[in-house]
Parts: C-alpha cells; sequence; structure tokens
C-alpha cells in the first residue's frame, strides 16, 4: 500500500484535514467545527480524531501515515512546533508539534495558516512553477505568505508576511484589532469593504445597497460586488477605495521582494475582474519599472492549507 502524508487547517471555526498521496493527489478530506473556548489540548484531540477518521474510512494503517503539516492561525516557531500565540483559539506558547506527535506517533511539522495555504499554491495551484511568490488572503482581516527560492519566509520571531498590519495609510484612519490605525487590513479586507459600503447605504448614496441592508440588516462583500457589477457608484468607489490600497501595497511588495507572482485568495478574492483589473492598475502605477509580476486569483480554494501542509509533509522526507 502507498505511503501517505496528511494536512490539517485550523481556524477559529473549522478544522480541515486531508489525507493525500506523497505526489499530491488527495485521498479524502474531512471538516469538523472546532470547540468553541475549548483549551488547546481539546482541540489538538480533534485534530487527531479527524487524522484517524480519515485513516478509518479509508482503511489506510497509520504506519503508511509518514507525516502531519499542521496550519495555525498566527505566528508560529516552525523549528519547535511551537504556537506562539493564537488569538482567535485563545493559545500561547502551544508546544503543537511535541503533543500532537505523542498522540498520534507520527512526525508532527507546524506553520501558520497563511504560509502553508502560499506553500500550497506554490506546490499545486496557481503560482505552480514559481520559486518566488506572494500569497495574499483578503477575508476580516488579510494574511500573508511570502515565499523566496521556494522556502517560506518567517522572520526572526515568526511575523514574517503580516501585511495586514503594515501601515499603509500615515495619516491614520479606523482602529485596527492590534491597537493602531493606518493598517492595510481596515481599508481593503472584506469587513473594511462592508464597513464602508454600509456607510454608503446609510447614507443614502446607494440606492442598491441600502435595499439590501434594509433587508438582510447586514451586507456582505459579495453583496459589494454585485452592486458594482450593476454600476452602483458608490459600491464602486468602495471597491476602488480598497483596490488602491491592495495596489499599493502589492507594489511594496514587489520594490522589496520582485516576486513573480501575487495571488490573491480568501472570499474577496473571488470578485474576478472587478477587483483584479483595478488592482493591477495602480500596481503598475506604483510598482518600480523592474517589478514586473503576475497578480492572480488563488486556484485552491478553501483546501489551499490543507495542501500546504501535505506539501511541508513532504519537504521533509527529500
Amino acid at each position: 500500500m502507498q505511503e501517505i502524508i496528511a494536512g490539517v487547517d485550523v481556524g477559529g471555526t473549522s478544522i480541515k484535514a486531508a489525507l493525500f498521496t506523497t505526489e499530491g493527489n488527495m485521498i479524502r478530506k474531512k471538516t469538523a467545527a472546532t470547540l468553541a473556548g475549548a483549551e488547546a489540548g481539546s482541540v489538538i484531540a480533534q485534530m487527531r480524531d479527524l487524522v484517524e477518521a480519515l485513516l478509518a474510512e479509508t482503511g489506510i494503517p497509520k504506519t503508511k501515515l509518514l507525516g502531519i503539516g499542521a496550519g495555525i492561525p498566527g505566528p508560529v516557531d516552525p523549528a519547535a512546533g511551537r504556537v506562539l500565540e493564537a488569538v482567535n483559539l485563545g493559545w500561547k506558547l502551544t508546544m503543537l508539534g511535541d503533543i500532537l506527535e505523542q498522540l498520534v506517533n507520527v512526525p508532527v511539522y507546524v506553520e501558520n495558516d497563511a504560509n502553508l495555504a502560499a506553500l500550497g499554491e506554490m506546490w499545486l495551484g496557481a503560482g505552480r512553477g514559481a520559486k518566488d511568490l506572494v500569497a495574499l488572503t483578503l477575508g476580516s482581516g488579510i494574511g500573508c505568505g511570502i515565499i523566496l527560492n521556494g522556502r517560506i519566509v518567517g522572520g526572526a520571531s515568526g511575523g514574517g508576511g503580516e501585511i495586514g498590519h503594515m501601515t499603509i495609510e500615515p495619516s491614520g484612519g479606523p482602529a485596527c484589532s492590534c491597537g493602531r490605525t493606518g493598517c492595510l487590513e481596515t481599508f481593503a479586507s472584506a469587513t473594511a469593504i462592508i464597513r464602508e459600503a454600509e456607510r454608503a447605504a446609510r447614507a443614502g448614496s446607494s440606492k442598491i445597497l441600502a435595499a439590501t441592508l434594509l433587508t438582510q440588516k447586514k451586507l456582505t462583500a459579495k453583496d459589494v460586488f454585485a452592486a458594482v457589477s450593476a454600476r452602483d457608484e458608490s459600491a464602486i468607489a468602495v471597491i476602488d477605495q480598497a483596490s488602491y490600497y491592495l495596489g499599493l501595497a502589492c507594489s511594496h511588495l514587489a520594490a522589496i521582494l520582485n516576486p513573480a507572482r501575487i495571488i490573491f485568495g480568501g472570499g474577496v478574492s473571488q470578485a474576478g475582474s472587478e477587483l483584479f483589473d483595478r488592482v493591477r492598475h495602480y500596481f503598475s502605477r506604483f510598482a518600480p519599472a523592474y517589478a514586473v509580476c503576475d497578480i492572480l486569483p488563488a486556484a485552491l480554494g478553501n483546501d489551499a492549507g490543507v495542501i500546504g501542509g501535505a506539501w511541508l509533509v513532504r519537504s521533509h522526507l527529500r
């Protein structure tokens, strides 16, 4: 029987796990709701249970499992397998690698979840064939994984790639969850887009958004992009502002890192040309002449993290 590898992607609301061949073919995937408010040990036991359930369902003996790559939302120390902090999970200085290894008796490798998504896209997604790339995740916040010469840039304390908290507007702006103002994610995340769209709706400058808000009581980024497609001027202004800041941020990444590709994943990235055409426009305006790179949508969707986890195991087998 063929040897296999596993990827696990832990989020504040759900945990995804999947088994793969060493060539990257997904065998089976399983998802469970993350235990709300549970201590780290209980959530790590959930991770074990998901992997063991997958093995049982596929009839694959544990002896064929070569390792697990686990992604966590927060800075990590990969060498120690330690989660430095995961705010959404309530973890701090958690020895995830050691604990999970003791539970499953196979090697466990730990990384930040955005980094794993970047690795997944590099291996089997929109970054295939590129060794220098940046992968942004545009959701309620903005995550980022940076890969140079095929390797993750983690930084001195595991915080490499925290582009969501790059100061993009020195004059200030809405308060960020980090306690500062001017951060990229306060201008270009789904949260920021929704905030500005609801402001336009309440001000009466957008009939489409106002009607949607009245019916649904709240807006989504998808609602805003639907209004853009209907050529609603206020919605267009909201998306143009977010695109401006994303294009500016990408130009900074390009000037410093010179990646071959910048990949956008997450819910906002599904907006298509309404977003990407504008981001590319502003990127070309701000980027240095030598910084020619493709700005592309991610290809792997919600599977990027577990695929990256499998790649992480595979990279240690060489």
